[in-house]
């Protein structure tokens, strides 16, 4: 049938979209000759992810479009709305943190994630490697800047304006010009001119060290050198002060291995780098992976990409300018980061292999204990209460043996009582009612925390809405450890320190934690809510304030009398500290 329908494929731009058995797409691609490339699967010896991508193709679709743009458009846009297993590796991509200044009158520093989705016009300086450089960033620019930190104005000074970090702009007129100065270092700062800031610490640590200060001097010194460790990157040759992203690859014939550059203000700022299984062409993969690397990321003014991505059709889809470097210090750079992915791939390679194969062949002996044709997806409950009060549920999602974060679902139980059936009923019915409602992907398993009676309830829920889906449930010993799983025809034993094992015990580590941080955080709102309620002077608004400023009850222990009184009066947020400290020592004794 495959064949047959091969024949009727156009040699014209478009997607295809690769479906198993069950109808289920498993995978979407692009290409500029839709013929010559479905061809290719099928005419074609292969190896790793792409043979078991082919082994499991049972029935194909196609869309052709009038360009190479719609088809990238469109691809990416099938990718989202269907998530197939074989397209899923960037989805749970880590999000890098950004420093926004915010544009009010008298702005902010503020550390951003998903800074792709601000639609408001901002200031964002980024990505930082990690968080705490960006926090270091923040923190510094705060000492040596004393912008507003408060969200709102508060009617009198805080504790950051008795430090000397604020200028108290809720009670004083302070010159606008002023603001604007700071703004002004701030941002060539964070675009790469560490001159002025640099040189203004120098000049208060002679001050410091002159009046005898050393404490302070070195302090200050600290800071300094939190500079040129964190802050202060590889210089390159080019000094244009364009802000760019440097792409480099590295295959094997199997395995894509990708490393980014962050070039911001002629400095290296940062880099990334991630190796995936090859399934389509070099080219193509890389291509994909450019375009939804940047569902993540702010795309900057210029993108520099190796000759076997198609620039021209990367510009038009994202209007920035994307480039092959041919000659000269920007080929230079694309060399480096190539050179980069290869040492990485070099590096890692063992890892890789050994964790795809350790949680493969996981996958394969837990589908074969159970009997099953396909194991692709798995989903997972479990439940956490405080004697039958904040009743949550958690579901995590494993996808050919890996977590699929995105997946994860939250339940807030709607009967705060001690019944874990109940509550495994009216999680499960919530869950695949939402799946048949929607036409959600159906698991291939579920696997409920504990036995039978679980299972059971699982499954009555299951069968009253017409659903076959096969049920597990996982046995712990006295020491809390993955013992046995459990099916409806008996107990299978799972050996100790097998890669089935760890699996399972990965699967069930994942599920409780999740829940148990939701469970955490719904508890904390919870006692955080009946404490505020019992305070005079604390009514719905400023309880608002508070939960919105602090999230948990353990944040608001840690503040300061001054701190709290950015948001109460201070009498009220004297009485809340003191309530706050005495339920501590209640607890101590």
């Amino acid at each position: 049938m495959v064949l047959e329908k091969l024949k009727l494929v156009p040699h014209k731009p478009g997607c295809y979209l690769m479906k198993n058995k069950d109808g289920v797409i498993i995978y979407v691609g692009k290409a500029k000759d839709l013929r010559n490339r479905l061809n290719s699967y099928f005419h074609s010896s292969h190896t790793g992810k792409t043979a078991r991508l082919v082994s499991e193709i049972a029935d194909f679709d196609y869309i052709v479009v009038s360009s190479e743009t719609e088809s990238l458009i469109l691809e990416i846009n099938l990718i989202k709305k269907h998530d197939p297993k074989f397209n899923i590796l960037l989805r749970d991509d880590k999000t890098y943190p950004y420093i926004e200044l915010t544009m009010e009158k008298v702005p902010r520093l503020l550390i951003v994630r998903n800074a792709h989705k601000k639609k408001k016009k901002t200031r964002l300086f980024g990505p930082y490697p990690n968080v705490y450089a960006a926090r270091k960033v923040v923190n510094l620019l705060n000492r040596l800047y004393p912008l507003r930190k408060c969200k709102t104005y508060q009617k009198r000074p805080c504790l950051y304006f008795h430090i000397g970090q604020c200028l108290g702009y809720c009670t004083n007129n302070v010159p606008q010009d002023k603001v604007e100065l700071m703004e002004k270092e701030i941002v060539s700062f964070l675009k790469g001119n560490n001159d002025i800031v640099t040189n203004k610490l120098k000049d208060e640590i002679n001050k410091e060290s002159e009046a005898l200060h050393f404490e302070k001097a070195l302090e200050l010194k600290n800071l300094l050198d939190d500079i040129n460790v964190i802050l202060v990157k590889q210089k390159i040759e080019v000094n244009d002060n364009i802000d760019r992203d440097i792409f480099g690859y590295f295959s094997d014939g199997n395995y894509l291995s990708v490393f980014v550059f962050f070039v911001r203000g002629s400095r290296i700022a940062g880099h990334h780098h991630q190796i995936i299984p090859l399934i389509d062409d070099e080219g193509e993969e890389l291509t994909r992976y450019i375009a939804k690397f940047y569902d993540k990321a702010l795309i900057p003014s210029e993108v520099l990409v190796p000759s076997i991505v198609d620039s021209n059709l990367l510009s038009d889809y994202f209007k920035v300018k994307v480039k092959v470097p041919e000659k000269g210090v920007k080929k230079r750079l694309v060399d480096m980061a190539a050179d980069n992915a290869r040492k990485q791939l070099e590096d890692e390679y063992e890892l890789v292999i050994k964790n795809e194969e350790k949680t493969i062949k996981a996958n394969d002996e837990l589908r074969e204990k159970l009997g099953l044709e396909k194991l692709d997806r798995i989903e997972l409950f479990d439940n956490a209460h405080l004697f039958g009060t904040y009743n949550v549920s958690g579901m995590v999602v494993f996808i050919d043996g890996s977590p699929a974060k995105n997946e994860y679902r939250k339940f807030k139980i709607s009967v705060d009582k001690n019944d874990d059936y109940g509550t495994m009923r009216e999680v499960i019915y919530r869950r695949y009612f939402r799946v048949l409602k929607d036409n959600l992907v159906r698991p291939d398993l579920i696997i409920v925390d504990g036995g039978l009676g679980q299972m059971n309830v699982a499954k009555e829920v299951l069968d009253s809405l017409g659903m076959d889906i096969n049920l597990a449930g996982l046995k712990k010993d006295d020491k809390h450890a993955t013992r046995a799983l459990v099916t409806f025809d008996g107990e299978i034993p799972i050996e100790k320190r097998s890669n089935l094992f760890h699996y399972l015990e990965r699967m069930q580590d994942e599920v409780h934690n999740f829940t148990i941080n939701y469970h955490k955080q719904i508890r904390s709102k919870g006692l955080y809510a009946s404490i505020l309620d019992d305070i005079p002077g604390i009514g719905k608004q400023r309880k608002q304030e508070l939960l919105k400023k602090y999230k948990t009850v353990s944040n608001m222990k840690k503040q300061s009398i001054e701190e709290l009184s950015s948001v109460l009066p201070y009498k009220v947020a004297l009485e809340l500290k003191n309530i706050l400290d005495s339920l501590d020592k209640e607890k101590d004794e």
